[in-house]
């Protein structure tokens, strides 16, 4: 890293608020309210508007242009011909009071020739694959692909440094649950018992379902493309069971993150409180069945992923 920015000779940057180790090239145009972090790389040919924000160590590939209102948070990639837009209804010579403000979080790729709509926020480390049109907010670690963008999946491993994805070594026995390496969340054995007459499945608290029963409720009839859950307990156990067809379960820490299919009612995940937790994948026919520790409260819900992290913090 060097003490003062690199700015290449063609480069015409007014703004006096440029971080230690950043390098500007060829034919770029900074305004002079922009301001730009530590050790971020700006390739030729972008425009940096006047309410531009960019954090440190940002990469911004050739062909940017970075209207006001966008801001990246710190480690953004951002791939060559990204269209950010900042208003949504634009017109010759009329300007709203206020630009749409467009946040693209800590760690968060954006791909080659993707399109942002005005005012979205993607959120930590979220991947937005090339070519895809974001019309509304992506959730932390989702993978967004197509017009309009949809989730397709999410970054697996380990949330800080993105390594494998923990999965159970071996299926769990009945009595024996497995650790799927995010917190205290394991992967429970149902009995299943096959009859000519229909088959039937049983679980038995405390032993498979570790914890009283107060509330169960079923989803079903999920397109998709659409994804349930993105959310935490504070003190709510979830115990899930997908009783039919398939779907998938993301369970996040706050520090690791892995996936795991829920495909047949012998199997089922138990989500101690401070997971996060989501359902995405569902096939058409698919039924998840999920127990709960507490009565319906929505005080005990952290909807917001940052808001978990911090809490999962404080806990530790």
């Amino acid at each position: 890293m060097t003490d003062t920015p690199k700015i290449h000779a063609t480069a015409e940057v007014g703004s006096a608020q440029i971080g230690a180790g950043t390098s500007i090239w060829q034919n770029v145009v900074v305004l002079a309210g922009a301001k730009i972090g530590k050790d971020c790389n700006i390739n030729a040919q972008c425009f940096v508007e006047n309410d531009v924000v960019l954090g440190d160590r940002v990469t911004v590939k050739s062909g940017v242009y970075l209207w006001d209102g966008v801001h990246l948070q710190n480690d953004v990639f951002v791939g060559p011909n990204v269209t950010f837009t900042n208003d949504k209804f634009p017109r010759s010579k009329q300007y709203p009071e206020h630009f749409s403000k467009t946040v693209v979080c800590e760690g968060a790729s954006i791909g080659g020739g993707a399109i942002i709509l005005p005012g979205v926020r993607i959120e930590r480390g979220a991947m937005v694959g090339a070519g895809a049109v974001v019309t509304k907010n992506v959730p932390p670690f989702a993978i967004v692909v197509g017009n309009p963008a949809q989730i397709v999946g999410y970054v697996s491993g380990s949330v800080t440094s993105g390594a494998s994805t923990v999965v159970p070594a071996t299926s769990p026995q009945l009595g024996s649950p497995v650790s799927v390496g995010v917190g205290a969340v394991k992967l429970h054995a149902l009995k299943v018992v096959g009859d000519m007459r229909g088959d039937l499945s049983v679980g038995e608290i405390p032993t498979e379902i570790p914890f009283d029963v107060k509330r169960y409720f079923l989803v079903f009839n999920v397109p998709s493309t659409k994804t349930r859950g993105e959310h935490a307990h504070h003190q709510c156990h979830q115990f899930l069971i997908c009783v039919k067809g398939s779907c998938s379960v993301v369970v996040d820490d706050g520090n690791h993150r892995a996936e795991v299919l829920l495909d047949t009612p012998g199997k089922g995940l138990h989500l101690p409180p401070l997971t996060w937790g989501i359902q995405y994948k569902y096939s058409k026919d698919a039924v998840l069945l999920v127990f709960a520790s507490h009565a319906y409260d929505a005080k005990d819900y952290i909807r917001d992923y940052s808001e978990f992290t911090s809490v999962v913090k404080h806990h530790s």
